[in-house]
């Protein structure tokens, strides 16, 4: 009887940790990717920033790209759900008259080297003047919790550990003047996701919700980059952060619009009103 209950506390003990076994996702994951370390690698030689202002040429052409990650050899975001995570930033800018267009820049071209040196090589080759790089930083966790599933069937008792699953994503987009080397803005993102899943079905659950939290994350990153991108506009006019020129037939959109206003103030001021039978000019 002994041995009995000595063979069932050892069976015990063995499936509870069937997760670990049957997973590889459980316990605690990190994937990230650093502006610092892109921008200012370690052991080159610090030079001093001269501060200036950026002179942009409207309208401007934008590189996008996802900063390398930090995990050299290990788990990273698919090229494919990065393409499609900058596809969508991509669509949510293009509509801007004063953005030329916006070009999505592999990360393999990053890779090549660091520094703002790759990033005004790579601005050569893709033809833009400022690059929009977005870093990212996603904590994975899946622990084994009290929502076991215990069953008895005909051959004995067996247990399905459930599995806690959180995760947490980051992502920051910063933008800069390849020129002059100075950040124009920036924005974040956020999201945080958590259920409750079986240690057999983990690995394809957190696969599912990586994805999501990134999704949700730029998403989040929109909006805020969109506020930024107008309280940049207003930086610009009122505290002259940036010298602004036109490219050769660029008139810009408000330019466009208040050429629209006066050609119909003209028609408008043409075609007079009649009260009455008296003629009454709209702007009388």
């Amino acid at each position: 009887m002994m041995k009995t209950r000595a063979c069932l506390l050892v069976g015990l003990i063995l499936l509870t940790s069937c997760s670990a076994l049957v997973s590889r996702n459980t316990g605690k994951n990190t994937i990230s990717s650093s502006l610092m370390d892109f921008l200012y690698p370690k052991n080159t030689p610090r030079v001093e920033m001269k501060p200036q202002i950026p002179v942009l040429k409207l309208p401007v052409r934008v590189g996008l790209a996802f900063i390398p990650s930090s995990n050299y050899g290990g788990s990273d975001i698919s090229l494919n759900t990065q393409q499609q995570l900058l596809e969508r930033v991509k669509k949510a800018f293009i509509q801007y008259d004063f953005i030329d267009r916006i070009e999505i820049i592999p990360k393999t071209y990053l890779e090549k080297g660091q520094g703002f040196d790759s990033l005004e090589q790579v601005s050569r080759l893709y033809d833009v003047d400022i690059m929009a790089l977005v870093s990212y930083d996603q904590v994975t966790q899946s622990l084994e919790n009290n929502a076991a599933l215990l069953y008895w069937t005909i051959v004995g008792m067996y247990l399905i550990p459930g599995n806690e699953n959180s995760i947490q994503t980051f992502v920051d987009v910063a933008v800069f003047d390849v020129q002059s080397h100075q950040m124009l803005f920036r924005a974040p993102g956020l999201s945080h996701l958590k259920n409750t899943t079986t240690a057999v079905g983990v690995d394809q659950t957190m696969m599912k919700k990586t994805n999501q939290g990134f999704d949700l994350a730029v998403t989040d990153m929109i909006t805020n980059l969109d506020a930024e991108l107008k309280a940049f506009k207003v930086r610009v006019k009122e505290e002259k952060v940036a010298n602004i020129e036109h490219r050769k037939g660029y008139r810009g959109g408000a330019l466009g619009q208040f050429g629209l206003v006066l050609l119909m103030i003209f028609g408008l001021q043409r075609r007079n009103i009649t009260h009455l039978g008296t003629p009454i000019s709209f702007f009388s």
